[in-house]
């Protein structure tokens, strides 16, 4: 299920590096209101149903510059799961309203060409599951200290290095979930 906190983020597309200040002139009240316009209008002029919508940051109310403003809208259309994520700006209201000008960008193309157009041009924001959040993986409270998440890390990792009948992939998720947690620890 997806998470309006933390943020989930889909795993085909990367983060971004280096974020620009952006020229939106836009506050968050009104990007919010721009890409709930957006989706709703898109619904009506496709003429299929938007539903499940979730918008997910790791952003807490009141902070204007956060250290992470990336935003992903997630919600359902047409029978399939969609993800439109953006961090590439400093705040999260120039981050929704990128959203709000990619779902415009498909009404015009809607307007201009077929809804088979827009569901081709859709297969790019198609969302997999996002990945599971460190505490999950690592079995342990996401308020746990450095001692207890290296100490999960390592009860984990005998049964998922291939080495011990685990595999790469198990254990390049359970490293990922140690390093996120060591992070978040900070």
């Amino acid at each position: 299920m997806t998470t309006a906190f933390p943020l989930a983020w889909p795993t085909t597309i990367p983060r971004s590096k280096n974020r620009e200040a952006g020229a939106f002139r836009t506050s968050l009240a009104g990007a919010l209101d721009n890409v709930e316009t957006s989706l709703r209008a898109f619904s009506r002029d496709s003429g299929e149903a938007v539903s499940g919508i979730v918008l997910s940051s790791n952003v807490s109310l009141g902070v204007q510059k956060p250290a992470d403003p990336g935003v992903a809208v997630w919600f359902v259309w047409d029978g399939i799961q969609i993800c439109i994520p953006v961090d590439r700006y400093q705040t999260p209201a120039a981050n929704l309203q990128a959203i709000h000008h990619v779902l415009e960008a498909r009404r015009t193309e809607l307007r201009h060409g077929t809804l088979a157009l827009v569901r081709a041009s859709f297969q790019g924001f198609v969302a997999l599951p996002p990945p599971p959040h460190w505490s999950e993986t690592l079995g342990i409270g996401r308020d746990a200290p450095r001692q207890q998440i290296e100490s999960a890390f390592r009860a984990r990792a005998k049964a998922a290095h291939p080495d011990a009948g685990g595999s790469a992939d198990a254990m390049a998720a359970l490293n990922a979930a140690r390093d996120q947690a060591l992070k978040d620890s900070q």
